[in-house]
């Protein structure tokens, strides 16, 4: 395995790197977050680290999360309240991005393909609204129905 120094070799060795990350020996784990952290965590749970690291590779090739992402995180940790998206944030949504809500005692999963373009249950729709519609019989804003914005009638996602 390569240093982290040749992490920015793209995203294929990146993705190399990850996949190692279960077969190292563990002391090779330990020499690979004293490259990556300045201190090592109070536990020694494989998982965790493997996880970390995983992360920080990432980050150190494509970056870290924007400023209002990170305060976005900051402030659900502190408040423990998930804000709702702007209508711009909601509309933007990143392929790949997943969305979950529960509805009669179904959790319900919807993959973000691309703009327009959302799966659920392995069926492709074009608009959120058209998978709160099958998901409940009735019209919903489908943004507000996934808690991405607030509901015109009020009603909680």
């Amino acid at each position: 395995m390569k240093t982290p120094a040749s992490a920015n070799a793209g995203t294929a060795h990146i993705a190399e790197q990850i996949a190692q990350l279960p077969y190292l020996p563990m002391e090779n784990l330990w020499t690979l977050w004293d490259e990556l952290f300045e201190q090592r965590p109070n536990h020694r749970n494989r998982t965790y680290l493997e996880t970390r690291l995983a992360y920080r590779l990432q980050e150190r090739a494509f970056g870290g999360l924007s400023p209002s992402v990170r305060r976005r995180l900051e402030q659900i940790g502190e408040t423990g309240v998930v804000p709702r998206l702007s209508q711009r944030e909601a509309d933007s949504l990143m392929p790949g991005t997943l969305l979950t809500r529960e509805y009669d005692g179904v959790v319900h999963r919807v993959v973000v393909r691309g703009p327009g373009d959302f799966e659920h249950q392995g069926r492709r729709y074009k608009s959120l609204s058209a998978i709160a519609r099958a998901i409940t019989g009735t019209q919903w804003s489908g943004p507000a129905f996934f808690g991405l914005k607030a509901s015109r009638r009020g009603d909680k996602a």
